[in-house]
């Protein structure tokens, strides 16, 4: 299913459009993690709303992922309906917090109702019903639902969802769209709702989660990235303290209590009902969502044993995990307290691009192909290096899922605020150590480093070691293999001929400076290349390194 002409909508709600939904979700959640983690305004567990929200739909990705390729490797044809179930269980089961949990109620109740339609009822008006189910699902598993959370905004999603598919010229990306729209609307309307976050100065950072995810339903569908709508975030860089409210201080419910519930499927729904009842009688922050057997429990409570017992009464329950606030904060505390300061974590490709890291203010872990370094040992050196905020630059399209998981790993377990930028080449790397200050605000920083590798356009020149077919055609041992942007674009026999073709690809968009990295192997090509660049494209700066990275004997960069 491809975008179509320009303008032109896509109707049709396919696998590939799940497929790319999953994926476009979890990075869009990872980009933001640490922007809705900043946005909550709570000192506790639950304040790692972005995190828990990455968490859940990365969980649901993974099972869909596996799900697809074992039907593939069976030579079976995927079936809609059951890779939707797959999914959608996957985020209750690995929904995290109360806004992991509530996401996942509002994603199962959308695809149930999308997997109902035929091949071709995919439409407009499944996905106007879809978001409403999904609306009234979360707001029913709430004990108490407040105005001005990700319900308010998944609640208005909703309406100009119902509202566009009234339209009989509308297509699914219409509906899309405006769900889109208007839960960043609503997701801009959220101080005025709650006086928390107005005091605060900032919107409800689950419903800035969902934006996210709806963005990329929008993307998936269409082919076309949303336009954002301006949101009043300008505080972000400034937030004040975590303020001492609700339940989640010190002085409110002592426990964070989460179980999956296993129930007979013919379970009444006022057990549920009474379920719900009595854990609010119990705590706070009550959400139970799930159904055909299995359910996600999460309250907030000074009795954990009462909130399992209430669990019992209904059915079976498991996965028992239980957060104690107070010793929570107290951890934090220490741990803020014996860590200082920023540092930046690179993966480099060798000891010469190790020094050029190191003379920018980094601490390296010397990686690259055969070697790439493990979730433990990034987690390690972001632990070792005694900071409290913590920049990794993976520098490697295979390093960067290990650098997220081991930052989750650091968030969670050493209290350490960790950003892991994508940078998928060493060059990237590179351009975000040359914007690098860790004299301004955290956000900031990773902001303009983010922008500085995001703005690299990047190739390299590698030399074939067997019989292969490329996306360039067919190569041969001892062929000269061009890179551009992580694909072989050139297959040739001479290291200067591709290298400057390289360098002519990625110039013709335009650039004001390029970074040429020598590496083993190398010789006179740098040079060549610095002269060829003079000559056919005076104006531009050159920068020259010598990385001395194996198996590429250039790197090229131009921003």
């Amino acid at each position: 299913m491809g975008a179509g002409m320009p303008g032109e909508q896509i109707a049709t709600f396919d696998l590939g459009a799940v497929r790319r939904f999953a994926d476009l979700a979890v990075a869009g959640l990872s980009a933001a993690r640490e922007e809705i983690d900043a946005l909550n305004v709570y000192p506790v567990p639950d304040g790692d709303t972005g995190t828990n929200m990455y968490l859940t739909m990365e969980a649901a990705q993974r099972a869909l992922r596996e799900h697809l390729a074992e039907v593939e490797a069976a030579g079976n044809e995927p079936d809609m309906r059951a890779a939707l179930t797959v999914y959608a269980r996957a985020a209750l089961l690995g929904a995290r917090g109360n806004s992991g949990v509530i996401l996942s109620q509002l994603i199962g109740a959308l695809l149930r109702r999308m997997g109902q339609g035929g091949p071709g009822d995919r439409s407009a008006s499944l996905m106007a019903e879809g978001f409403a189910l999904a609306s009234d699902a979360a707001y029913a598993a709430v004990g108490n639902p407040v105005e001005g959370t990700m319900l308010s905004v998944a609640k208005a999603a909703a309406v100009a969802a119902a509202d566009r598919a009234q339209d009989p010229e509308a297509h699914l990306g219409d509906v899309l769209r405006s769900a889109a729209t208007a839960a960043r609307e609503a997701l801009a309307r959220t101080p005025d709702q709650m006086q928390l976050l107005r005091d605060a100065g900032v919107v409800d950072a689950g419903g800035r989660g969902l934006c996210v995810i709806l963005d990329a339903a929008e993307t998936a569908v269409t082919g076309q990235r949303s336009v954002a709508a301006p949101v009043p975030m300008s505080s972000l860089h400034a937030i004040p303290q975590p303020l001492p409210t609700g339940d989640l201080t010190e002085d409110g419910p002592a426990y964070e209590v989460m179980y999956l519930l296993e129930t007979d499927e013919i379970v009444e729904v006022e057990a549920i009902r009474g379920l719900r009842a009595g854990l609010g009688q119990l705590g706070d922050s009550v959400v139970v969502v799930g159904g055909e057997g299995l359910w996600n429990v999460h309250v907030h409570t000074d009795d954990v044993g009462a909130a399992v017992e209430a669990g019992i009464d209904v059915g079976r329950p498991r996965r028992i995990r239980v957060t104690h606030f107070a010793e929570q904060i107290t951890r934090a505390r220490g741990r803020r307290a014996e860590r200082r300061g920023r540092a930046v974590v690179a993966v480099v490709a060798g000891e010469g691009l190790a020094a050029i890291f190191r003379e920018a203010g980094a601490q390296v872990l010397v990686g690259g192909p055969g070697r790439r370094p493990s979730t433990g040992e990034i987690l390690e050196q972001v632990l070792a290096s005694g900071a409290e905020e913590v920049v990794v630059l993976p520098n490697d399209p295979d390093s960067v899922g290990v650098a997220e998981a081991a930052a989750s790993e650091a968030e969670e377990g050493g209290g350490v605020r960790v950003v892991v930028i994508p940078t998928r080449a060493q060059v990237q790397g590179i351009a975000a150590m040359a914007v690098h200050e860790p004299g301004r605000g955290f956000d900031t920083d990773v902001v303009q480093m983010t922008a500085a590798a995001r703005g690299t356009r990047h190739g390299a020149v590698t030399v074939a070691v067997k019989q292969a077919i490329t996306t360039a055609g067919p190569c041969e041992p001892g062929d000269v293999l061009g890179v551009l942007q992580g694909d072989f674009a050139i297959v040739g026999q001479d290291l200067f001929v591709v290298g400057t073709a390289i360098l002519e690809r990625l110039l013709t968009g335009g650039g004001e400076l390029v970074t040429l990295v020598s590496g083993a192997g190398a010789g006179d090509l740098i040079e060549r290349c610095q002269d060829w660049i003079e000559e056919t494209h005076p104006g531009v700066d050159v920068l020259v390194y010598d990385g001395g990275q194996e198996r590429y004997p250039l790197l090229l960069a131009v921003e």
